[in-house]
């Protein structure tokens, strides 16, 4: 049969509003936890990398690897949601976090390079699902309201974000009795964040969220919800209409994530150079972390008011400013250096709101996860390339320098914005046309 997804019939607005709540309440738990294991070990794994392998060039390793990984276990975690919904998908990403976080422990203690290099590369499923949580938050809310949907699920992550990198020199404390290096503390904190952000998911994201609205969608309006499986939803044939929009959203993401993660990573290597302590650079991360995601219920109601493009281009502007903020500031002070990373923060929140309310209304129910999925790989991909640069740039020139090349690709951010207003009228979407411009 050809379904008619995401068609409101009697009865099923309740059900969905029902069910929304619980799967915000769970994702909520689970993103608090895994903020902590995100944050905690963004925070030292530059320094980690610097302090294992005696070189300043190597601080931006941990952020390649965070990206490499995350973009692999994206793909999975999309394809595994997409097939057995999102409780699966993210439980194992989660969990993957956690045994990534251990192995960074391990190597630390038995000085292993190789072990270093491949638990980061597995911690960086946590990121992914952390991530690809923001979608599950919006399968079953109105289409009007997918963003600020999305924005309560990236805000959840705001408190264990931001706690994170302020138990750096607690935790450090804990593991160094134990002949550890003190900067294996954080990832010994994802590690537990992580396994019991799994537990939460794989217990209580119950009903699943895309496999409610997959069934919701495809059963007859007389038909009860047993009768339908996610397997009757068919595709239209022919090219779909949404696809230049995706491509686009997809584009001014994967532009905003490269600037952040590129200057974001540098920042404590670069403050630590100038006489910073790492309480500070990990008090400055946790401002940026929180500017990030606390912001995001904003950038949800601005995305559904005002629409995709314009927030586009506030996320192309805001990244602009943070750069070059960034770019003038003197090493030794603290305070340009607080205001640059907040607005780097505040930036990623525009865009990666903007890009996901297209992600999670344009494509079909049938073809969503997987998309959303091969999508956060692209992203992921950019964090790689930015994370991989950045240690290569400042060693071979100046922390301004990468400031500068952040603030160019924020200018291309703002250009992808033409492609985002082309209007989508695909039947399997029921928005009238209008709420799909830009």
């Amino acid at each position: 049969m050809t379904a008619e997804p995401e068609v409101a019939r009697e009865g099923d607005a309740d059900e969905r509003a029902t069910a929304q709540r619980a799967v915000l309440r769970t994702l909520v738990i689970a993103q608090i936890l895994s903020g902590a294991g995100l944050a905690a070990g963004v925070t030292v794994g530059a320094l980690l990398a610097a302090e294992m392998l005696d070189s300043t060039s190597a601080a931006g390793v941990p952020a390649l690897l965070f990206a490499l990984g995350s973009g692999g276990a994206a793909v999975l975690i999309g394809a595994l949601s997409q097939r057995r919904g999102r409780r699966v998908g993210l439980a194992w990403g989660y969990a993957a976090g956690a045994v990534g976080a251990v192995g960074v422990v391990l190597a630390a203690a038995i000085d292993s390079v190789p072990l270093l290099f491949a638990s980061l590369f597995v911690y960086g499923a946590g990121t992914a699902a952390n991530l690809q949580a923001r979608y599950a938050g919006a399968d079953l809310a109105p289409p009007a309201k997918r963003a600020r949907a999305s924005a309560i699920v990236l805000v959840a992550t705001t408190a264990g974000a931001v706690l994170g990198p302020q138990l750096a020199e607690a935790s450090g404390g804990l593991v160094e009795p134990w002949g550890l290096s003190a900067l294996t503390g954080p990832f010994a904190v994802a590690a537990l964040a992580y396994a019991v952000g799994a537990a939460v998911l794989a217990l209580w994201l119950r009903p699943d969220p895309l496999l409610l609205a997959l069934r919701l969608g495809a059963r007859p309006a007389d038909a009860p919800l047993a009768q339908a499986s996610p397997a009757q939803v068919t595709e239209d044939e022919g090219e779909p209409r949404w696809r230049p929009r995706v491509v686009g959203a997809i584009a001014a993401m994967v532009g905003t994530q490269a600037v952040m993660v590129g200057v974001m990573t540098m920042t404590p290597v670069h403050m630590t150079a100038h006489g910073h302590t790492l309480s500070a650079a990990a008090t400055v991360i946790s401002l940026h972390v929180a500017a990030m995601y606390l912001p995001a219920p904003l950038s949800g109601l601005v995305v559904d008011r005002w629409g995709v493009v314009p927030t586009v281009i506030a996320a192309s502007l805001t990244l602009i400013a943070a750069a070059t903020t960034l770019a003038l500031a003197p090493g030794e002070s603290l305070v340009p250096i607080a205001v640059g990373l907040v607005l780097l923060g505040m930036g990623w929140s525009l865009g990666i709101v903007a890009g996901t309310q297209v992600l999670s209304t344009a494509p079909p129910l049938v073809r969503r996860a997987r998309l959303q999925g091969r999508a956060d790989f692209f992203i992921a991909a950019s964090s790689a390339a930015g994370g991989g640069a950045s240690g290569l740039i400042v060693a071979g020139s100046t922390f301004a320098a990468l400031a500068w090349a952040g603030a160019a690709v924020a200018v291309a951010v703002a250009l992808v914005a033409p492609i985002l207003r082309v209007s989508v009228t695909n039947r399997q979407n029921v928005l009238p046309p209008d709420r799909f411009e830009g």
